[in-house]
């Protein structure tokens, strides 16, 4: 008889806790763009507004409605957004790419936080929720970007 395989759940306490604490959850009343992704395979939505100054985020607000794991991906990009260049953001799509492809996070990565979601990498039908709000972010700064130019 074998061993029965278990799969690890990506639902852990860490996912739920940031889920719960998802950073700037208030729309911004004037911001220079706004983008709305949505999750083809599971309608999980992210609408995010975001302002920047001198070529990086000075503010952001957003409304995020997807499971447990896309909140938890918004929140660790909300908590380093402000401030960030689009060298950053496309930097913490890369390293969430790598992730969800069974890539650990580097030890000096600024978006190590992500380890959380490394059992989500089993689950593929996630991964398009996970990414959205990353995604969200890279299109808002070069939509705001070209703005500024």
């Amino acid at each position: 008889m074998s061993a029965a395989v278990t799969t690890p759940d990506p639902y852990s306490r860490d996912v739920i806790a940031l889920a719960a604490a998802i950073p700037h959850l208030k729309r911004l009343d004037a911001p220079h763009v706004t983008v709305r992704k949505v999750s083809r395979l599971c309608g999980s939505q992210v609408t995010l507004d975001m302002n920047l100054a001198d070529g990086r985020v000075s503010e952001i607000g957003w409304d995020v409605s997807a499971c447990a794991l896309g909140q938890s991906s918004a929140s660790i990009l909300g908590s380093v957004i402000i401030g960030a260049d689009r060298h950053l953001l496309a930097e913490g799509l890369d390293t969430l790419n790598a992730l969800l492809k069974g890539t650990p996070v580097p030890d000096n990565s600024p978006f190590r936080a992500l380890r959380v979601l490394e059992p989500a990498a089993q689950y593929p039908a996630r991964h398009g929720s996970i990414r959205l709000a990353f995604e969200a972010a890279l299109e808002a700064f070069d939509r705001a970007a070209a703005r500024e130019r």
